[in-house]
């Protein structure tokens, strides 16, 4: 496996889903597999690409709060992007799981980084156990409830979501990302809708497991040595002529992303 690692810095919404769009299409044009962590220039409410927000989401309540919005090519439902870490996975088809395996094949492969990166920094998540459907992709936010594949931590009152992940498969490739909480913005998403949606139980944090909130950098870190560590030992970091080549790939596709016909299309 040819693993590729990069740490970006801060980037808008539109730009941070146009990079690993870019980081997808890399992946299906040259084999390697990319595992990108990365924070938001400001705080942004990304929607799954399923989702239906228009008339349900307050623009003008969002504009005051200064909260961005841009919708993911992935599925799932609602996140606020701002006291967290984001990471993404873009791989060709076959290299994670054979191309013939279930979407389930993958996502448990990248899982196990994940989990192990995060008992790296004192955090002891794992799987949540498959219990019924996914939620449908409607207004509340994803942090609401844990699904099968997702990670949480345990808790007296049962398990809460720690790391919330969606997969899109697309021409032979495949793009997973997903949102690991420094701290709990995620009942926000509630108040920023047109009509009442119930409280989500709180989710799971680092900060609140740890005791502490780690930099961007530890948690990038920890995820580059477990992918070192259950991916390929030899993984490098991207180089400065593929960076720039990303990066120029990732400003023609930004456009699609800043686009409201896209954002509100449904």
């Amino acid at each position: 496996m040819r693993l590729r690692l990069l740490l970006t810095p801060p980037l808008p919404g539109a730009l941070n889903m146009a990079l690993d769009d870019a980081l997808m299409a890399r992946a299906r044009r040259t084999g390697e597999v990319h595992l990108r962590s990365y924070a938001w220039e400001r705080p942004t409410l990304s929607l799954g690409r399923h989702q239906k927000a228009a008339g349900l989401y307050d623009r003008v309540r969002l504009a005051e709060r200064g909260i961005d919005v841009v919708r993911r090519p992935t599925g799932g439902r609602a996140i606020l992007h701002w006291r967290e870490v984001t990471y993404s996975v873009t791989a060709p088809i076959g290299v994670l799981a054979p191309p013939d395996a279930p979407l389930a094949a993958a996502l448990g492969r990248i899982n196990r980084v994940l989990v192990a990166a995060l008992r790296a920094l004192g955090v002891p998540a794992r799987e949540a156990t498959p219990a019924g459907r996914a939620p449908i992709p409607d207004g509340a936010p994803c942090f609401e409830v844990p699904t099968g594949g997702e990670l949480v931590l345990d808790r007296p009152d049962g398990p809460r979501k720690l790391v919330g992940s969606a997969q899109w498969r697309d021409d032979g490739a495949l793009l997973q990302h997903g949102s690991i909480l420094l701290a709990d913005d995620q009942s926000t998403v509630a108040t920023l809708a047109t009509r009442p949606l119930p409280p989500i139980p709180p989710p799971a944090s680092l900060g609140e497991a740890l005791g502490r909130v780690p930099s961007l950098d530890e948690v990038a870190a920890a995820l580059e040595g477990a992918a070192r560590a259950l991916l390929a030992s030899d993984a490098s970091r991207l180089d400065g002529e593929a960076l720039a080549e990303v990066g120029r790939d990732a400003e023609a596709r930004a456009p699609h992303y800043a686009d409201p016909g896209w954002t509100w299309r449904r």
